[in-house]
């Protein structure tokens, strides 16, 4: 081989190796921007969970939602955060609130029922509000507390 074959052969090999640094890099910052936006959407995403969980908090406090609703709700929202901070004490009752009451009927199906079964299932709801009212309101005001202190209460 000549020294001239050599010598463009090197060159050839040097600029695809340029070229795949440069494509590399620029996959390279693709990703970056990509983990950035996700990163922001998980942001977004956590601080609407967190100002709807305090305003149904708020809500379940000056009693502008039924025990049970507010209870689901919350249940729901500290799900969305973490699923292990139903686990903590303070939050059981929206947990048990929604064991108890899971198995009524909602929407349509509540329409369908006859009064007679809208009439039971209402007043089994109302037993477990009744019961765990006083559980469920201090539940939201640790909620409130939760939130206030955000994020150093997460862990």
């Amino acid at each position: 081989m000549s020294t001239t074959t050599a010598l463009v052969l090197a060159g050839l090999g040097l600029a695809i190796i340029a070229g795949l640094a440069a494509y590399a890099y620029t996959l390279r910052q693709e990703v970056r921007r990509r983990q950035a936006f996700r990163e922001e959407e998980e942001r977004r995403a956590r601080d609407n969970c967190l100002e709807n969980l305090e305003l149904v908090a708020s809500a379940l406090l000056q009693e502008q939602v039924d025990v049970t609703e507010g209870a689901w709700r919350c249940k729901v929202l500290l799900e969305i955060l973490d699923p292990r901070l139903l686990e903590r004490e303070a939050f059981r009752p929206f947990g048990e609130v929604h064991e108890r009451t899971r198995h009524l009927h909602t929407h349509a199906a509540r329409k369908a029922l006859t009064p007679k079964e809208r009439f039971k299932e209402d007043r089994e709801r109302l037993t477990v509000e009744e019961e765990l009212r006083e559980a469920v309101l201090a539940a939201a005001d640790a909620v409130l507390e939760f939130r206030r202190n955000w994020p150093g209460s997460l862990h």
